[in-house]
């Protein structure tokens, strides 16, 4: 099925799809044609029973470099208010709606460069992890805009108040260790270790109940922006759905092994089986 795309490139191996940006020689700049595809790639992945965790990477030695500017902007520009509006509808679709709300544990692994819109599918993964030598920035101040898309909603969401202005004013560079201090990325590693802790990350996250980790990720989102009693209702009503809405059980098993004394939450996963 993935011959289909051309600006996107699928692997699966182990319960585990590698989606990557594959435009290597725009060091994998998002183009209209890509975010079409991402599309389109989500919705295969969703679909296959055998995947229980996405990794959003690129191919080559970067993550991205940000929206493909020739051929998003000036392309685009001049055509009727329809086609722009579609092009960066096709855009905030994955990037940000089908990305946040996927059902299965997203991991975004990042390589080298990753500037401007790439921060907007970086920050709707669920976790991030970068090399410590991975270079960032936000240089749209630098040619004339402000950061694209939702991407300054998006940083002022996971960094601090005085640290995105700083970036988003200055345009400066900054590396994985930094991106991990601010809270933009979940951890930094050196890059020779960087696939082999995205993979340890996604088979500690394989060994959990799909239907809990669904919930918890949908729990978390939705809640973290309403008041305490918008919250306290919102989650106890959570709770009462996930229980139907789970075909293993987890709840049930789960407490049951624990009051049985033979599984102790702390420690892991409940046996499935």
């Amino acid at each position: 099925m993935t011959s289909q795309y051309q600006t996107v490139k699928i692997e699966r191996a182990d319960g585990i799809a590698w989606l990557m940006l594959n435009r290597p020689e725009k060091r994998n700049a998002m183009s209209p044609q890509l975010n079409d595809e991402m599309g389109q790639a989500l919705d295969e992945i969703e679909a296959d029973p055998q995947v229980q965790v996405l990794v959003l990477c690129g191919v080559g030695d970067n993550f991205s470099a940000g929206m493909d500017l020739k051929e998003y902007f000036r392309e685009v520009d001049g055509q009727p208010a329809h086609v722009q509006a579609r092009v960066r509808r096709s855009a905030a679709n994955w990037q940000y709606h089908r990305l946040r709300s996927f059902p299965k544990p997203t991991i975004a692994m990042v390589n080298g460069w990753c500037f401007g819109g790439a921060f907007t599918p970086l920050i709707s993964c669920d976790i991030a992890v970068a090399a410590d030598d991975a270079k960032f920035g936000l240089s749209e101040v630098n040619w004339g805009i402000i950061p694209g898309g939702v991407v300054t909603r998006d940083v002022a969401a996971v960094m601090t108040y005085r640290e995105a202005l700083f970036y988003i004013l200055t345009g400066r560079v900054f590396d994985g260790v930094k991106a991990a201090a601010m809270g933009l990325v979940t951890m930094s590693v050196p890059a020779a270790e960087l696939r082999a802790q995205v993979v340890t990350i996604a088979n500690e996250l394989k060994t959990k109940n799909p239907a809990t980790l669904q919930a918890c990720k949908e729990a978390f989102k939705t809640s973290y922006q309403m008041s305490w009693e918008e919250s306290r209702d919102y989650l106890y009503a959570k709770l009462d759905q996930m229980q139907f809405n789970d075909p293993l059980g987890g709840r049930d098993k789960g407490l049951g092994q624990f009051l049985d004394k033979t599984y102790k939450p702390g420690l892991g996963a409940f046996p499935k089986d």
